[in-house]
């Protein structure tokens, strides 16, 4: 097969249905409308969600839930990815943007213990998992809440 040989699959691309072009076609006057009525009018339907004056699905159900306003949101990163730092690197919020281990500072950085920290290592971050933290130190680094 060449490229100059492909062709789409037989009945997957048929014309398109001319309406309003004579009689003959089969879809003149009314150009497939039907007689009077909503949907014959131009601009005629109902808007999406409509249930022709039944109580639309949306107004039947609940309202549920709580948004927090002052939810805390941190940005999460575990020790395994901590170890592309070199030995003795302070490492910061803007140093993991940066380096792209999170791509948005959130409220926060928390760093969690998944994984395994090899490099000794000063870590800044707005708060520690319990594991994460005694990891570091294990490591010979430390942990500082900012």
């Amino acid at each position: 097969m060449k490229l100059h040989e492909l062709k789409p699959s037989e009945g997957s691309r048929g014309n398109r249905n001319r309406v309003g072009r004579g009689i003959g076609s089969g879809n003149g006057k009314t150009s497939g409308r039907g007689h009077k009525g909503q949907n014959a009018r131009s601009g005629g339907g109902v808007r999406p969600g409509f249930e022709g004056g039944q109580n639309p699905l949306a107004r039947r159900l609940p309202k549920r839930g709580f948004t927090n306003p002052t939810r805390v949101e941190y940005a999460v990163v575990n020790l395994d990815a901590l170890n592309r730092f070199e030995e003795g690197t302070e490492v910061t919020p803007e140093l993991l943007l940066e380096t792209g281990v999170i791509s948005k500072l959130k409220d926060g950085v928390k760093v969690l213990g998944n994984g395994k920290l090899e490099t000794k290592l000063t870590v800044k971050a707005h708060k520690f998992s319990g594991s994460a933290k005694e990891a570091i130190e294990a490591a010979g680094g430390n942990a500082e809440v900012m």
